[in-house]
């Protein structure tokens, strides 16, 4: 009920920080609270027989219901509110000391309230403008007694220790209530500051984590611009490379006829180009193989223009992990996995670029079959290799998940996995460049991230996360 009193009195159309807000209401709820304490000395006047007391704290207690209509109506600002307020309190006290024996009287104590109340409302200035007006006054009552005026005392004698009791228990609640609120503005600035340096120390780890994607991605486009240079310096020689070397093999085929038994160095020609021939097949491999990094190398440097389409992710990590199997069931016959996939029934259409995300999902299955292939090569009959693919969708995007048991992935090795040409594949079998064309595809192509848990020896799980928008 007080607060919504407390509401009626801000004005409808205030607006401010919360620390504003907060100053507005303490001195609202101030004006209200020191309104009823009057009552109740309205009250006590009124039994004592003190008219002039009760006079003047009637005119304290409308003063301050008109402040804080005029406050509601935008007439003045809540730092008016708080000197107007202040000041009607002095009055009202110096004009009851003045009823009650002047420097002598009760209620003298209470004009030191008047620099507490106005520094806990309006700050160090207001408060040392009311110090100096309440010391001024209680000199004023010192100096008329040197002079030998005395002030009348008005209250009743039969009554004046009950008064004195009432007045100081007041001015103890009031010093309590005062000191109450206080320690909670306090209690509250200091968990307003907490939360805001929890949230600074956030902000900060999100700045610094910002900074290192963008240092890195800075990293990857010079890369991916020095990539591209290279790649297309070294594309001609080795498709030159590649051709005379196919044409030398043609020339051995064609002079490496049947030997004439005793012709001299008969032996020795065919020994010749046969090692010949092997060396032009291994220069074209190796030519090849080159050609294939050089490749990778152009399409992870390439700045993507495909469109994003909506797309069935169930169909496409179906798609992919047929794709996947086969393509490695092609090399080996031998080699037989347990694919499991659990796909999210109502997963929502997916704005993507299907090949770029099908690469990804190829890449990702890819290298889950061959941990698997690679530990039952190692392992006894009793391991079972099993891949598993699993897509569900969240509050604001979907997730796919890829997961292996396979041999795992070392820990010093997985804070570089994303890194461009690493591996940890043996020389020959893989380029270092697959792992980190799908991240780039997933963050920079998409929005999304890669993300990679594993336990060497246990299990490999890749986490795509794509946004929905």
């Amino acid at each position: 009920m007080f607060t919504s009193i407390t509401d009626y009195f801000i004005p409808a159309g205030f607006t401010g920080s919360l620390d504003l807000r907060r100053r507005v209401r303490i001195i609202v709820n101030t004006v209200l609270l020191t309104g009823l304490f009057s009552i109740n000395f309205m009250l006590l006047c009124w039994w004592g027989d003190l008219l002039p007391g009760l006079y003047v704290l009637l005119f304290g207690v409308v003063s301050f219901v008109l402040l804080l209509f005029g406050y509601r109506a935008g007439w003045y600002s809540h730092v008016v509110l708080g000197y107007a307020f202040v000041f009607v309190g002095y009055l009202t006290v110096a004009v009851n000391s003045a009823y009650q024996g002047g420097y002598y009287a009760a209620t003298t104590w209470w004009l030191g309230l008047c620099s507490v109340i106005a520094t806990f409302l309006l700050g160090r200035r207001a408060g040392l403008i009311y110090f100096g007006l309440g010391l001024a006054t209680v000199l004023a009552f010192w100096g008329a007694e040197q002079l030998h005026y005395r002030f009348p005392n008005q209250v009743p004698a039969a009554k004046a220790q009950f008064w004195h009791l009432d007045i100081l228990v007041g001015l103890m609640l009031i010093l309590l209530v005062v000191t109450l609120v206080f320690d909670s503005i306090n209690a509250q600035a200091l968990q307003l500051v907490e939360a805001q340096n929890a949230q600074l120390e956030q902000s900060l780890a999100n700045l610094h984590a910002a900074q290192a994607q963008l240092v890195q991605r800075e990293k990857m486009a010079f890369l991916g611009e020095l990539t591209a240079g290279i790649a297309h310096e070294l594309q001609n020689p080795l498709n030159f490379m590649k051709n005379f070397a196919e044409v030398s093999t043609g020339l051995v085929d064609d002079i490496d006829g049947p030997a004439v038994p005793h012709e001299p160095g008969a032996r020795l020609q065919g020994e010749i180009l046969a090692g010949l021939k092997q060396n032009l097949r291994e220069i074209s491999q190796h030519g090849q193989r080159a050609t294939a990094i050089i490749k990778g190398m152009l399409e992870h440097s390439r700045t993507g223009t495909s469109q994003r389409v909506p797309t069935d992710l169930n169909a496409l990590v179906e798609d992919s992990l047929r794709l996947a199997y086969q393509g490695l069931r092609a090399k080996d016959k031998t080699f037989r996995a347990e694919l499991n996939t659990i796909l999210a029934p109502a997963l929502p259409p997916v704005a993507v670029v299907p090949q770029d995300l099908s690469r990804v999902l190829i890449n990702l299955l890819t290298n889950a079959l061959y941990a698997v292939q690679q530990r039952q090569r190692q392992a006894d009959s009793s391991y079972r290799p099993e891949v598993t693919v699993q897509t569900s969708a969240g509050p604001g995007g979907v997730e796919i998940r890829v997961r292996d048991n396979g041999t795992g992935i070392p820990d010093e090795a997985r804070a570089k996995i994303f890194q461009p040409f690493f591996t940890t594949k043996p020389t020959g079998e893989g380029t270092g460049l697959g792992l980190s064309l799908s991240h780039d595809i997933i963050a920079q192509g998409h929005g999304g991230t890669l993300s990679v848990e594993s336990q060497p020896g246990n299990f490999t799980e890749f986490l795509i996360s794509l946004p929905l928008n």
